[in-house]
């Protein structure tokens, strides 16, 4: 892991993931950036957690000028406190739409793994808009760690990883093997069974079996977890051993494609109360 990218937006959800950051890359000694984009106004804008705010054509103008001189400030004093914290920090400030700044600076970075704060969005909201969050996992070539609420590093002693396991990308593994042993926590692998997509258990525990020995896996637990849906699953399993953090792969589905199926992991990343750490599936 070399480039960490902590979007930031100056909400609590943002504070949070930028003191994740800040320890992991205190553990690693790597690079960290944080990236703040100004919306410029529109009748009607979202932030980077997917709330609106309205401007006024008078006084949108002034309102940006002085946002603009006061992220200035509040990024200059970002650079001052953390010049010589043990790990390489700069500071970036763009202009634009939140996902299209987020999804470019990922590239531009070539960030390693991105860590931002969610709300999570639901219902009418989610279905219309989304979360910049949300499209960021959709969509990023890089793992995404989302965080709602305070929590070190040290404190993510339980991982569950949940899949089908049925041809897991290589990459996905790999990526999430190296967040694993910087974490240093022990994993637990779950596949859900629903009434829709069922499987007996002597089939999914053998998939499960040959993941961990294809992938050389030190698991703490190989599980089936029936539920209603894999969702609802993933997020009582999580519950039920006391989990610290969830991991899955996304297929990173856009368009009609997406609303007709849905995402399992932004659907979890929604939901969770807990970390989700996830990575778009090439496959």
């Amino acid at each position: 892991m070399k480039t960490i990218l902590v979007p930031y937006d100056f909400s609590q959800e943002a504070e949070y993931a930028f003191e994740f950051a800040c320890e992991m890359a205190k553990r690693t000694k790597n690079h960290l950036k944080l990236f703040h984009v100004i919306e410029l106004p529109t009748p009607q804008s979202f932030n980077s957690m997917g709330e609106a705010g309205t401007f006024s054509n008078e006084s949108s103008q002034i309102f940006m000028i002085e946002l603009v001189e006061k992220r200035k400030k509040q990024m200059a004093e970002f650079e001052a406190k953390f010049a010589d914290k043990g790990f390489s920090f700069e500071t970036k400030m763009v202009f634009g739409n939140p996902f299209a700044g987020i999804s470019k600076e990922i590239v531009d970075a070539k960030a390693d793994i991105v860590i931002m704060g969610s709300k999570g969005s639901s219902g009418l909201e989610e279905v219309l808009i989304g979360s910049n969050t949300e499209k960021v996992v959709r969509n990023a070539s890089c793992p995404v760690l989302t965080i709602k609420s305070k929590i070190s590093p040290k404190d993510i002693r339980k991982v569950v990883f949940a899949s089908d396991f049925n041809e897991v990308p290589t990459d996905v593994i790999n990526r999430l093997k190296t967040s694993m042993t910087i974490i240093n926590a022990e994993l637990h692998l779950v596949k859900i069974n629903t009434p829709s997509i069922f499987e007996n258990t002597r089939t999914s525990i053998q998939k499960i079996k040959s993941f961990a020995e294809d992938f050389e896996l030190d698991a703490a637990s190989m599980e089936v977890y029936n539920s209603s849906s894999e969702e609802d699953g993933i997020l009582e399993y999580a519950d039920d051993i006391n989990a610290d953090m969830i991991a899955m792969a996304t297929h990173g589905r856009t368009g009609f494609l997406h609303l007709l199926s849905g995402s399992i992991a932004e659907d979890v990343v929604n939901a969770a109360k807990r970390p989700v750490w996830t990575m778009k599936s090439k496959k």
